[in-house]
C-alpha cells in the first residue's frame, strides 16, 4: 500500500514536470518579436534598393523577408504544437481565428513540418546565392561554396524524404497490428 503512494507520486510528480517547458516556449515567443525586429530592419533596408537599385538586389532582400517570415512561421508551430503536446492543450474558447492544424499536429507531424519549414529555408538562401552566382563564382572559393550550399541543401531535402517514409512505414505499421 505504501509502495502504492510513492508511485502515484512519482507519476503525478513526473506528470508535473511538463511543465518546466513553459520558458522554453516563451523564450521562442520571445524570439519571434527579435525576428520582428529583425524583418522590420531588413525591410527598411529594402525600401531604398526597390526605389533605386537593382533587380537582383530587390529580388535578394525580398528573398530575406521570405526567410524570415518562414522562421517566425516555424517558430510559431513549434511553440503551438510543443505545447499542446507536451504541456497542455490550448484553450481558445470558440474563437473563429483558431488554426484549423492546431491540436491537430502531432509530434510525427510536427518533425515533417520542421524538416519541411528547413528544407524552404535552405532553398530560399541556394536561390539568394544562386541569384548572384557570377559573383560567387568569381570569389576564391567560390565554386566550393555552392558545392557546399547544394550538398547541405541536398542532404536536407534527402532526410526530409526518409522521415516521411519512416513515418509512413511505422504508421502503415500500426494499421496493420490494429486490423
Amino acid at each position: 500500500m505504501k509502495m502504492k503512494r510513492v508511485e502515484l507520486f512519482l507519476e503525478h510528480f513526473m506528470f508535473g514536470s511538463r511543465w518546466l517547458l513553459v520558458p522554453f516556449y516563451i523564450g521562442l515567443i520571445a524570439s519571434i518579436a527579435l525576428l520582428l525586429v529583425k524583418f522590420a530592419k531588413a525591410f527598411m533596408a529594402l525600401l531604398p534598393v526597390i526605389f533605386n537599385g537593382d533587380g537582383g538586389a530587390a529580388l535578394l532582400g525580398i528573398l530575406t523577408l521570405v526567410d524570415i517570415t518562414l522562421v517566425a512561421n516555424l517558430l510559431l508551430i513549434i511553440i503551438f504544437a510543443g505545447y499542446e503536446n507536451f504541456v497542455s492543450k490550448i484553450d481558445t474558447g470558440d474563437n473563429e481565428d483558431r488554426p484549423d492544424w492546431m491540436g491537430h499536429v502531432g509530434f510525427s507531424d510536427l518533425k515533417l513540418k520542421l524538416i519541411g519549414s528547413i528544407v524552404a529555408i535552405s532553398g530560399i538562401e541556394l536561390l539568394k546565392y544562386f541569384i548572384n552566382v557570377k559573383e560567387v563564382l568569381a570569389e576564391p572559393n567560390g565554386n566550393y561554396q555552392l558545392a557546399w550550399l547544394v550538398g547541405i541543401h541536398f542532404t536536407l531535402v534527402v532526410s526530409g524524404v526518409m522521415f516521411a517514409l519512416m513515418d509512413k512505414i511505422a504508421a502503415s505499421s500500426h494499421t496493420s497490428k490494429a486490423k
